[in-house]
């Protein structure tokens, strides 16, 4: 395989390097068009050496385009392998083989090669993967670029423009070969999306009724951060004179997750992270893509657009993040890492007494001391603390590696 020059992402490498050199399959998931190939090309670079043979299948090729069962998929790899070499198995978008599951069980019999994998849909993992290689496989979660990567991407400084355009377009890798203005990009994510619907939803999921779908992302889109369930979706539906029955809405919800466009944090309580059966919130795994779908207005939508910024960064970091509710209040962020808990609440701008009151009062009602942060775009603030609770501005926030 002809090596390319990758961007390099440090964070994919190092949750994979514990892993190297196990006969456990790595899999990379994430959305359409985040960078889980040029992740594997980087795990490719990173593993190349003198002894090593790579056999890198990419599905969405052309050349690949003839191999569609297991079996022509196991005749095509055993050609490739070369004996006494150390062979490293890359396989991209794998879902797009019929029972390719089998082949993956087979080389975890023989540990003939070492197996890397992606997949743009969940259901692989919940489903086929867990079904026939349970225990043996890790995953390994490839999300769109970061501000901080984004910045390094784009060969940007950290400024408020930058931040702007991060929130603005989003952090889709390929925006590096488009000229930033929202009709260029704009453009190719309608493009990006329309694949996502079609391929790793509709035909995945086997979807018919696809002017629903859209009309659904729509609304999550226009709704980001705000509670709601699918019984309340299909009271406003109907009220919109569209009839659609609430176990329909899940699936089509499911299915959005599923295709990892939008995230799901369920509510919990914060004493003791009871799950709530009802009322969630939804964001998107890419601000860029959200804006395409509903238009780009941050003087209307600033507050959806810092809570799902917020929400991206600490899923980025590996929290479980949830909506926290303590009594009639609700913290925005619950996030859950191992032994460690954070608090968020995420406000476009806290800047009156009022408003300061309002978002320290919720974190002040929590009994505990775990860090406890309130994150905004006030001018001129970079980070501050007041009676232990820690004031970031966005920007600050999310160049933030740990917690």
């Amino acid at each position: 395989m002809q090596k390319e020059e990758v961007f390099e992402r440090t964070g994919v490498i190092e949750k994979v390097k514990p892993f190297l050199n196990t006969n456990i399959i790595k899999v990379f998931t994430g959305q359409r068009r985040v960078g889980k190939s040029f992740a594997m090309k980087q795990i490719a670079d990173y593993v190349d050496s003198e002894n090593a043979n790579i056999i890198f299948i990419d599905l969405e090729q052309f050349r690949f385009s003839k191999i569609k069962t297991d079996a022509e998929l196991y005749d095509f790899i055993e050609s490739k392998i070369e004996k006494g070499k150390e062979n490293y198995l890359f396989i991209d978008e794998i879902q797009n083989v019929h029972g390719f599951e089998n082949v993956l069980r087979n080389y975890i019999s023989t540990q003939e090669c070492e197996v890397f994998v992606t997949g743009s849909n969940a259901k692989m993992l919940s489903g086929d993967l867990a079904t026939f290689i349970a225990g043996r496989y890790v995953e390994i979660p490839v999300h769109a670029l970061s501000y901080r990567e984004f910045l390094e991407f784009h060969k940007r400084n950290d400024s408020d423009e930058s931040l702007m355009d991060y929130l603005h377009f989003g952090g889709l890798p390929f925006l590096i070969h488009i000229e930033l203005t929202e009709e260029n990009v704009f453009q190719y994510l309608s493009d990006v999306y329309s694949t996502v619907l079609v391929k790793d939803i509709v035909q995945r999921e086997n979807i018919r009724n696809i002017e629903f779908l859209q009309t659904l992302a729509s609304y999550i889109a226009d709704n980001v951060g705000s509670l709601f369930s699918a019984n309340n979706i299909s009271k406003y539906l109907k009220s919109q004179n569209i009839q659609i029955s609430t176990p329909a809405i899940i699936s089509y919800l499911n299915a959005f997750c599923n295709a990892h466009l939008i995230h799901r944090a369920q509510r919990a309580d914060v004493c003791g992270l009871k799950i709530f059966e009802s009322g969630e919130k939804y964001y998107f795994e890419d601000l860029g893509l959200r804006n395409a779908l509903v238009g780009y207005d941050f003087q209307k939508d600033a507050g959806k657009l810092v809570e799902n910024a917020v929400f991206n960064h600490l899923l980025r970091l590996g929290f479980d993040v949830f909506v926290g509710k303590l009594d009639d209040k609700e913290v925005d962020f619950i996030a859950k890492k191992a032994n460690r808990k954070i608090y968020v609440q995420a406000s476009y701008l806290v800047v009156d007494e009022k408003t300061t009151e309002r978002e320290m009062r919720v974190l002040e009602s929590i009994n505990d001391n775990y860090p406890k942060y309130i994150v905004c775009m006030n001018p001129l603030m970079t980070h501050s603390n007041t009676n232990g609770i820690e004031f970031y501005h966005l920007r600050t926030f999310l160049l933030k590696e740990d917690f």
